[in-house]
């Protein structure tokens, strides 16, 4: 069983750096600012999802992924406040981009959010709970380190390090 609660985490880890990356080749190559925000979004919430996971805490829901996160993580003070803001404002960015008519995420919004983000999953990897995750992942990870590097050459680093993407 906590081979199974240790991939899971780690899926979820991987899942938030592939996000992080779909997010700065969509910016890169001037697609809409909604699907930025939206891949930004995901990013925070499979990250928060893995911390739930090693709590043995789920949800259905996204909102309830968010409100055991603070419960869980800001109120104890493993994450600062900011950390709870941005994952709020990047949910409520992801709503307006995904559910109304009207354009709700700017080009400010993105800049403001994407390095939160990644300093979001940074942050994620490196609780003590974590660390043997973090370990199983690249030293040197290509999304968190070096976000100017290729996708496909961090595809195919996927595949031989974890022979799945």
């Amino acid at each position: 069983m906590k081979e199974d609660l240790f991939a899971l985490i780690q899926y979820r880890l991987e899942q938030a750096e592939d996000s992080i990356r779909e997010a700065e080749v969509l910016l890169k190559e001037g697609m809409s600012l909604r699907s930025v925000m939206n891949r930004l979004y995901y990013a925070m919430f499979y990250a928060v999802l893995a911390l739930l996971q090693e709590k043995q805490l789920g949800t259905s829901k996204h909102y309830g992924a968010i409100s055991l996160f603070d419960r869980e993580f800001i109120k104890s003070g493993v994450f600062d406040q900011d950390m709870s803001k941005t994952l709020h404002r990047a949910f409520e960015l992801r709503q307006k981009g995904d559910y109304m008519e009207q354009p709700g995420v700017k080009k400010e919004n993105i800049d403001e959010t994407f390095p939160k983000v990644v300093d979001f999953v940074k942050k994620d990897k490196t609780i003590p709970s974590q660390r043997e995750i973090t370990m199983s992942l690249a030293v040197d990870n290509p999304i968190l380190n070096n976000p100017s590097e290729e996708p496909v050459e961090f595809k195919s680093k996927c595949r031989e390090t974890n022979n799945a993407v």
